[in-house]
């Protein structure tokens, strides 16, 4: 069997040796990548005068027909081909004859596939910010259509003070907003094109990795020929941002499923993106929500697996790295497909408002109220504090009504049972990025703006 390095060895490699370092059934993926950065290459030969203008056109022609039959299946893949490189090398030559030979002259599969896995890492961020801003806008839609609706938010899991159901589906959209954001400086430092770097060391033909990276649509080139093939910064770094933005629908999902419940009741599913049960006729399964939960613990399980991969690597290229890609491409695919079905989920979902606000109009969920009004007053936070905590614990233990005890005790009037009517308390959270319906309605106008400036930064 011939292959790239068969010159230094007497013998054909052993099966078994294939059988567990071929990539090619995974690193398919990066034919475009692969053609592309070929492409580049061999313009850069021709400008350093290694192929003719004839050379250089047969070579690109060959390139072009192999991208056909990528394209359309019908590629015929060899044996011998143990990586997408070499496949399209030894088709190329093929079709090209001995300048197609030429084509791996100043190249290493090093800097090679250190090129294609960032022009698909810059491509993949990309396209994965604009999933995340597509499940934002649906968040912000929702967030519109609830008007002043309310539930209860939580700390600890218990119930503390209502706010506006807009208020809650934006603080998932923010925290989207920071993940756009580590994908794009993420996508900006794998903006770095390594070719050109050889297997290590660069070459001793003139070369021209500035105008090959300038043709690629890379922002630089490498400064450091044995960083340049060693680093997987950015695949880790990738896996990292993916893998956060995977714990944030993780947290949405679990909202769902707890939301679902007839426990809580605050939303039920719309049949199009929920499942049944084998068993149980009456169920209605959050399958999305759970399996948004349970793909997070896949992320972060490529990212750490990556991260062991690297941490004992010494420079420059070592065949470890091979096990950059599947993760990547694993994170990458379970993400898009983990955004497309929650943006389907959150937008058919419906809320039962009424469920909602009946829960977060306990008057013990105005207790802070009570006390900031008190400390208008002149009370200090704390006594404030112990007065009302002491006047809920009473009306839990003696099973009386607290406008009962608030009545009665000094330090409230009857003005102050107000504060404990339905739909009250949400109306009293007035400072700058509460929970209140009036900033929040500034909230939604930002978060828009916000929008539209990622949209911009994104791209059609």
């Amino acid at each position: 069997m011939s292959t790239l390095w068969q010159g230094r060895f007497g013998g054909g490699p052993a099966d078994e040796l294939l059988a567990f370092t071929a990539s090619l059934p995974f690193d398919q993926r990066l034919a475009v990548d692969d053609i592309a950065g070929s492409r580049a290459h061999v313009r850069g030969l021709a400008r350093a005068g290694v192929l003719t203008d004839v050379e250089r056109d047969g070579v690109l022609a060959a390139l072009d027909q192999v991208e056909v039959d990528l394209g359309d299946g019908s590629f015929a893949f060899l044996p011998s081909d143990e990586d997408i490189h070499t496949a399209v090398e030894r088709r190329v030559t093929e079709l090209a004859g001995p300048a197609g030979a030429k084509l791996h002259t100043g190249r290493s599969r090093n800097d090679q596939v250190a090129t294609d896995l960032r022009l698909y890492t810059k491509r993949a961020l990309l396209d994965v910010a604009g999933r995340v801003l597509n499940l934002q806008e649906v968040l912000l839609d929702r967030a519109t259509d609830a008007g002043d609706a309310y539930l209860p938010g939580y700390t600890h899991l218990q119930r503390a003070q209502p706010v506006a159901l807009a208020h809650h589906l934006l603080a998932h959209g923010w925290a989207l907003a920071r993940d756009i954001d580590r994908l794009l400086d993420c996508r900006r430092r794998a903006d770095v094109s390594p070719l050109g770097a050889g297997a290590l060391a660069g070459s001793s033909i003139p070369l021209d990795p500035d105008g090959v990276a300038a043709d690629l649509g890379f922002a630089a080139r490498f400064e450091n020929s044995l960083d340049a093939v060693g680093d997987r910064d950015f695949v880790a770094e990738a896996l990292f941002v993916l893998s956060l933005v995977g714990v944030h629908l993780s947290r949405i999902g679990e909202e769902v499923v707890l939301w679902t419940t007839d426990e809580f009741g605050f939303a039920r599913l719309d049949d199009a993106h929920a499942t049944g049960s084998s068993m149980l006729p009456q169920k209605k399964n959050p399958d999305i929500a759970e399996l948004a939960r349970g793909k997070a613990g896949r992320l972060i399980g490529n990212l750490t697996g990556l991260l062991a991969t690297l941490k004992g690597l010494p420079l420059a290229y070592n065949r470890d790295l091979q096990e950059d890609k599947e993760p990547l491409f694993d994170s990458v695919d379970q993400i898009s497909l983990a955004l497309a079905a929650m943006a389907g989920l959150l937008g058919s979902i419906r809320f039962d408002l009424e469920r909602m606000q009946a829960a977060a109009d306990s008057p013990y969920a105005a207790a802070t109220d009570l006390a900031e009004e008190l400390v208008v007053r002149g009370t200090p936070f704390r006594e404030a504090h112990a007065i009302v905590g002491g006047l809920v614990r009473e009306s839990l233990d003696r099973g009386v009504p607290l406008a009962e005890l608030l009545a009665a005790h000094p330090a409230f009037g009857d003005g102050d049972l107000v504060l404990l009517d339905p739909g009250v308390s949400v109306t009293r959270r007035r400072s700058p990025g509460g929970a209140g319906p009036a900033v929040v309605a500034e909230q939604l106008v930002r978060f828009r703006d916000h929008i539209e400036t990622d949209r911009t930064r994104i791209g059609p």
